[in-house]
């Protein structure tokens, strides 16, 4: 009874708690759009206090767990197997998600004689600091790669799926790719945050413009068409035709441009449940084994991407 009552009073806190932003950003947004910009960055780049207590309970299956300190932040990562004797799968998990994500996958890939090497990014899990982004998730998913040696395959799912795009674009040494519902675009998904919170859409491209201006990077330089055909390698593009936070097109726009590649559409499954789910596990070491899965999607000049 009283654990019941304490997740309603939760729940209720939680959603007042995100109206009472809505209301600030939608009132105070025309009169103190710098502030309110500024604001925004500030909450877009921080993940959910929750992805810390989601990897401190999720059982960790025995792994053998380390930290990196990449350019001064504490990484920590997990490790099934020996991935300096054994072919390895590094996991790249989301965003306010864990790198114990992977745990579903460990059984089938040790089985198949894989030894798995996850981390939690940056303010997530048991990882040091409060901020980040792709350029950070793609930085820090390098430097484990660099630690950890080449892999057989690295495995993606949504943000993390976006981060392991652009570092296979940027050295990251892996023989196979499998990206599961896989973020395309930023601005994109600068556009969905500021729907989902209220804020006008010019002070979302201006709170983009600072990223921008601050690390030295370009919107276009993160965009899939601008890095899947720069892969040579074999990938795999798993995405939900129901997915509600990441829509299907972006997986399909992956897999356009990405030209060693197959689609594999699934239906029900949405965003999160698709990562651990044992369909797409089994599809996904078909694919690692060289089995042929999914469709082949072709572009063309006047489809450079989208729905067919």
């Amino acid at each position: 009874m009283s654990t019941s009552f304490s997740t309603i009073s939760t729940t209720v806190r939680t959603t007042l708690a995100l109206y009472g932003l809505r209301l600030e950003f939608l009132l105070a947004g025309p009169v103190a759009p710098e502030a309110m910009a500024r604001k925004a960055g500030e909450l877009f780049t921080r993940p959910f206090r929750s992805s810390r207590a989601r990897a401190l309970n999720t059982p960790t299956l025995g792994a053998k767990e380390l930290e990196l300190d990449i350019d001064g932040t504490p990484i920590h990562a997990y490790v099934w197997g020996d991935p300096h004797q054994q072919p390895y799968v590094l996991f790249a998990h989301g965003w306010s998600s864990h790198g114990t994500r992977v745990v579903p996958w460990i059984k089938p890939l040790q089985d198949a004689g894989y030894a798995v090497v996850a981390f939690d990014q940056a303010a997530h899990g048991r990882s040091g600091g409060t901020h980040t982004t792709l350029p950070d998730f793609t930085f820090h998913l390098l430097a484990v790669g660099h630690h950890f040696g080449p892999a057989a395959a690295v495995i993606g799912h949504s943000l993390g799926g976006a981060a392991t795009a652009l570092a296979l674009a940027r050295g990251l040494e892996a023989q196979r790719a499998v990206l599961i519902a896989p973020a395309a675009d930023p601005l994109a998904a600068v556009e969905r945050f500021s729907h989902f919170v209220w804020l006008a859409g010019y002070l979302g491209r201006r709170m983009f413009a600072r990223f921008e201006q601050a690390m030295r990077f370009d919107a276009s330089d993160l965009q899939a068409h601008a890095n899947a055909p720069k892969i040579g390698r074999p990938a795999l593009i798993v995405h939900d035709v129901e997915d509600r936070e990441v829509p299907w097109s972006e997986g399909e726009r992956y897999a356009r441009f990405w030209h060693d590649s197959r689609l594999l559409s699934t239906r029900g499954l949405g965003h999160n449940r698709i990562a651990g789910d044992a369909g797409v596990i089994a599809a996904a070491l078909g694919f690692l084994r060289g089995e042929t899965v999914g469709d082949r999607v072709v572009s063309s000049p006047n489809l450079p991407y989208g729905v067919a």
